[in-house]
């Protein structure tokens, strides 16, 4: 295959530039190979462009596999379609249970694609400088404490608890569920090896709290 060398291609009836073309190719490597060890030539490869073509359009690698990586989680996101739970619908009970089903189902599609980058800072630092792909810019656990910010004021959720307490909470138990398979090198987590009643648990606690109840409770 020859190589592309012209700074816009015809993808899918329409124009697409050159530099949206290496980020999608980029996108596709990450999702089925992951990101670490992607190299330059694996995606010229790939994208049939020459090595130094991604240098016309990217400051280094690490731009581009940055900006690969946030592309690759706004898909996932959009992947789970829109989310189930609004304040003020359905029950919080139910909401945080959906919540945290989709949380999960996050979890497990986008976080291989970060395994392995520890030893390339460069790439995890131009990523942090990226807006949040997630939850409208928000991200996950800002996105779920202005969930229950909005049922709090319609007096659905306790006016004493904390929203932002509430919310890390539930996002950092996602991650704990997921993350040290793959920070000790084990494999990626599916969504049937979720343990039985982990949301369930987890509403409980986060409604209930684990105090001890007193005879005013019954």
């Amino acid at each position: 295959m020859s190589p592309r060398k012209a700074a816009a291609l015809r993808e899918g009836g329409g124009e697409v530039s050159l530099r949206d073309h290496l980020i999608a190719t980029a996108v596709r490597l990450i999702a089925t190979h992951g990101t670490a060890g992607l190299t330059v030539r694996a995606i010229a490869r790939e994208a049939r462009v020459a090595d130094g073509v991604l240098y016309n359009h990217f400051a280094d690698k690490e731009e581009l596999l940055a900006l690969a990586l946030h592309a690759h989680v706004r898909a996932a996101e959009a992947g789970l379609g829109e989310p189930l739970w609004r304040a003020g619908e359905g029950t919080v009970e139910g909401n945080l249970r959906a919540y945290i089903r989709y949380g999960l189902a996050l979890h497990i599609a986008i976080l291989p694609a970060f395994a392995g980058l520890g030893n390339q800072p460069k790439v995890l630092a131009r990523f942090q400088e990226l807006p949040n792909p997630l939850a409208g810019g928000l991200g996950l656990r800002a996105g779920l404490a202005a969930y229950l910010g909005e049922e709090q004021r319609l007096g659905r959720v306790a006016a004493g608890a904390s929203p932002d307490a509430a919310a890390t909470m539930i996002v950092g138990a996602c991650h704990e569920l997921i993350l040290p398979r793959l920070l000790f090198g084990g494999t990626a987590l599916t969504a049937d090896q979720v343990p039985a009643g982990f949301a369930d648990d987890l509403v409980t606690v986060a409604l209930t709290g684990i105090g001890p109840r007193t005879t005013g409770d019954d």
